[in-house]
């Protein structure tokens, strides 16, 4: 009983931003992994932009990159709203959240630079695959520098503002990611063997 009080009173679970900022945070990798698919099978946005596979990438990168400002925001609307608590002595209450956040976004920055705009925004699911994988910078030092990244900044965010709130969002932020990499992972492997299936047999009929 002790510790359901502490947690109410950390986290105001009666705010309607907190509810909006969760529900944003599952929407983006989700629904954006059921877009991609849908693509991958039938080529829905291929075709609204007359067959340009590389124009329906780009349409839905800046699809993505707006809910993901979106979700941004909610995130920082709903910690406004939350108890506020001093959760690291000075001066580091201020130096490890802007190292989080330095280094967070030097993972999404760097990935992003490395993959390019349609290695980051599922110009696989396009048929837009890339040559090799990349192995450089930052993915020489994580498999998913992206996710851990963004999760590193939403602790940043809280730390920052001081809201413990944020720590467990932060958490379901991770969760969320991990699920989501169960299923985009995978599915981004199957497409990649595909295509060296069809390479193989493009190879053996020259033969």
């Amino acid at each position: 009983m002790a510790i359901s009080a502490d947690l109410y009173s950390l986290v105001d679970f009666s705010k309607s931003s907190l509810t909006l900022s969760l529900i944003s945070i599952a929407f983006n990798p989700t629904a954006w992994n059921i877009v991609a698919r849908n693509e991958y099978r039938n080529k829905t946005i291929t075709r609204l932009f007359g067959g340009s596979t590389r124009a329906g990438c780009y349409f839905l990168a800046v699809m993505i990159f707006s809910f993901g400002i979106v979700r941004d925001s909610l995130y920082h609307r709903a910690l406004e709203e939350q108890p506020k608590l001093a959760l690291l002595p000075q001066p580091f209450d201020t130096l490890i959240p802007a190292a989080l956040f330095i280094i967070g976004q030097t993972f999404v920055i760097t990935s992003t630079w490395a993959l390019g705009v349609t290695g980051t925004f599922l110009g696989d699911y396009f048929g837009i695959l890339m040559d090799h994988r990349v192995e450089g910078f930052p993915f020489n030092v994580l498999r998913d520098p992206m996710y851990v990244g963004s999760t590193m900044c939403f602790v940043a965010g809280a730390l920052w503002y001081e809201r413990p709130a944020g720590l467990i969002i932060s958490l379901y932020v991770y969760i969320v990611y991990l699920i989501a990499l169960r299923y985009e992972g995978p599915f981004t492997d199957t497409i990649y063997a595909k295509r060296e299936e069809e390479r193989s047999k493009g190879s053996k009929k020259q033969k």
